[in-house]
């Protein structure tokens, strides 16, 4: 990589020593993981710090240790290898889609990026137990936007884009606002390509494995306590898709997880279940249908036939929004190339 001619020098001054420690991690480790993700140089001297390589990777790399700066508040929050992941993700997506531009044109677009996401960070502020939740790309930010404004939102796009996690987030703020009244999770239950045969227990025991994605964002976002209370006394309600026919929900908040694995029946089924002042999300990925080969998804029908109806919004993920572990992304784009290859 070309270096700058001129190293960019950064102050965090003034900063002490437990927040330096918190943004540099232990023996700079943060560091390190920054001039790794975006091949650039780190040289740091108290809260000094003087960072070289190229002129849209060292933009990336400033960002990133200012974002690190916020984070770290007064120094009592630690900064954790899931904080980092998520940052490098957030930052190296906008560079990857830049190949094509000059310097320049990249400075003047991640600037205006970064700053509406930061914006954002403000405007749309989640009532839940994680205070740093927030839109880490622009296709969240667009889905959070259309979750508040729309009574039906679909979320479509591969794993680990935040679909499920944000919609979860979304229902926890408006609960904790009396904005609704309970929130409701369906989801099919179907198998991922195995037989798991016969399953022992009551309703929610035996579809608590399909809905366990849906229960951890819930712990993480509301602890587990209050939502296990919640759960008892029927605010928090699980509802396997099949047994949602005939109902009106009124003041709900409903997420169906998995919508892929519906047929058309069974969605225009659920969509036909709100009822006033409820809000309904739908999030799946189409390249994860377990149905019957001879099953077409209601995911995917409901993009055709629902596509423009006013009041009905859409929000499309792709790889690019992946904010999990960094291979993750890498996987979704090598499996995303393959079936290019296949469908040419």
């Amino acid at each position: 990589m070309t270096l700058t001619s001129s190293p960019v020098e950064l102050s965090l001054e003034p900063i002490d020593n437990a927040v330096l420690a918190a943004v540099c991690g232990p023996l700079d480790e943060h560091l390190r993981r920054i001039e790794t993700a975006f091949a650039v140089s780190v040289r740091r001297r108290a809260a000094q710090f003087r960072l070289a390589g190229g002129e849209r990777a060292v933009l990336a790399a400033r960002k990133a240790i200012e974002r690190l700066r916020a984070l770290a508040g007064d120094g009592r929050r630690d900064i954790d290898e899931r904080d980092i992941d998520l940052l490098l993700a957030e930052l190296k997506r906008p560079l990857n889609e830049a190949t094509d531009e000059d310097d320049a044109a990249v400075k003047t677009r991640l600037d205006a990026e970064f700053a509406a996401l930061e914006a954002a960070a403000g405007a749309i502020a989640l009532k839940v137990r994680r205070a740093d939740l927030t839109a880490r790309t622009p296709t969240q930010l667009a889905y959070l936007q259309n979750i508040r404004e729309h009574d039906i939102t679909f979320g479509v796009g591969p794993a680990g884009t935040g679909k499920t996690y944000l919609a979860v987030a979304c229902a926890v703020d408006a609960f904790e606002r009396d904005l609704i009244k309970r929130i409701v999770l369906v989801r099919p239950a179907v198998e991922a390509g195995e037989r798991l045969g016969f399953l022992p227990g009551d309703l929610i025991q035996k579809v608590d494995p399909y809905l366990r994605p849906l229960y951890d964002a819930l712990f993480d976002l509301m602890g587990f306590e209050k939502t296990t209370k919640l759960m008892e006394r029927g605010t928090i309600e699980v509802a396997p898709l099949a047994f949602m026919r005939g109902r009106t929900l009124n003041g709900a908040f409903i997420i169906l997880d998995e919508a892929q694995n519906t047929t058309p029946e069974q969605m225009k089924m659920f969509l036909t279940r709100i009822g006033f002042g409820t809000k309904t999300v739908v999030t799946g990925d189409p390249t994860q249908i377990d149905l019957q080969k001879n099953q077409k998804s209601g995911l995917i029908d409901a993009q055709h036939v629902l596509g423009d109806v006013p009041g009905i919004a859409f929000t499309r993920f792709t790889a690019a929004d992946v904010v999990r572990h960094p291979l993750v992304q890498k996987i979704v784009t090598a499996y995303e190339r393959q079936a290019g290859r296949d469908n040419s």
